[in-house]
């Protein structure tokens, strides 16, 4: 029995589900092609295959000391927070419905349920710390399903690749405490599986699209994209009827450690992490590749902070 076996063996069941929602192979061996229907079987089945059944009512909340809480409560996240897991879910369902295989049907609806399990982990949070936030606001869903799922899935490939990076140099510089960063951490990864699942699902539809079409949805992903950088510069006061509806949070998280951080370090962190956190599932599985390339071209002219 090898070294790793013998770890899996002898884990807790919190640290094998944990394990599990970290590490997966597709059963099928060799090449697979994007767009096939071993393409779509190993999509439909990396979800499940890799949930980690974490309940967030039985989440342990550290006590945190008063310094440590307030900081907490001072992040400008909350609200946004919330209101973009509601959306997110709501979204990711709709456009589910408009989806004819059960499997990859099944598979959208799971992962819109993680999402609303995520908005139910920040509920806990903000109710353990007694973090004030608003209301929620009833959210009208767009006419066009694909758009809004398009709008959620880029978005969170964005705000998920600094997140990683955000959540890291928080926790190595003690802004959140270890046991807080603990607690949190199987929300980060879900949504690492997310943007996985996301970028498999995108190549496989566009794969399976007749020439015209793809020319129309590949001109409506460059209008999202300009949508999603109009956002987040602050310039759209109203979006979806809902005033800054996905605004990206990350930012404001940024800003909130902006005396911690060196924009150089931070992606150089962001990348380490996206690779760490991407590391252990199928190396035939699409990784997103945008957002990190972007990043690495800033960081080519980005020199970092020189120390005093």
């Amino acid at each position: 029995m090898d070294d790793m076996t013998t770890a899996t063996a002898t884990a807790t069941p919190v640290e094998q589900a944990d394990h599990n929602a970290r590490h997966w192979n597709f059963a099928k061996p060799g090449p697979i092609k994007i767009g096939s229907a071993e393409h779509l079987e190993m999509l439909t089945e990396l979800l499940g295959a890799t949930y980690n059944p974490y309940k967030p009512a039985v989440l342990d909340w550290p006590q945190l000391e008063p310094e440590t809480r307030q900081r907490i409560i001072a992040l400008p996240i909350w609200d946004m927070a919330v209101q973009a897991e509601n959306k997110a879910g709501a979204r990711i369902e709709f456009f589910a419905q408009t989806v004819k295989d059960k499997k990859l049907r099944g598979a959208l609806l799971h992962m819109a349920g993680e999402e609303r399990r995520h908005r139910e982990v920040l509920s806990k949070l903000v109710a353990a710390y007694d973090i004030p936030i608003l209301p929620d606001e009833e959210y009208v869903l767009p006419v066009d399903a694909e758009w809004a799922f398009l709008v959620t899935g880029y978005s969170e490939c964005i705000d998920s690749f600094f997140a990683y990076g955000l959540f890291e140099m928080a926790r190595r510089s003690g802004f959140f405490p270890d046991k807080l960063v603990e607690t949190f951490e199987p929300v980060i990864q879900e949504e690492g599986r997310h943007i996985l699942f996301f970028t498999n699902f995108v190549a496989w539809y566009r794969a399976n699209m007749p020439w015209w079409r793809r020319i129309l949805f590949e001109l409506k992903v460059a209008r999202v994209y300009a949508f999603l950088a109009w956002e987040r510069m602050g310039i759209a006061s109203e979006v979806d009827g809902m005033e800054n509806a996905d605004a990206n949070f990350t930012v404001s998280g940024t800003n909130s450690l902006v005396d911690e951080l060196d924009p150089a370090r931070l992606l150089d962190i962001c990348l380490e992490e996206d690779k760490r956190r991407m590391a252990g599932y199928d190396a035939r599985l699409k990784r997103p590749t945008t957002v990190p390339f972007v990043a690495r071209l800033v960081r080519l002219v980005l020199r970092p902070k020189k120390k005093n």
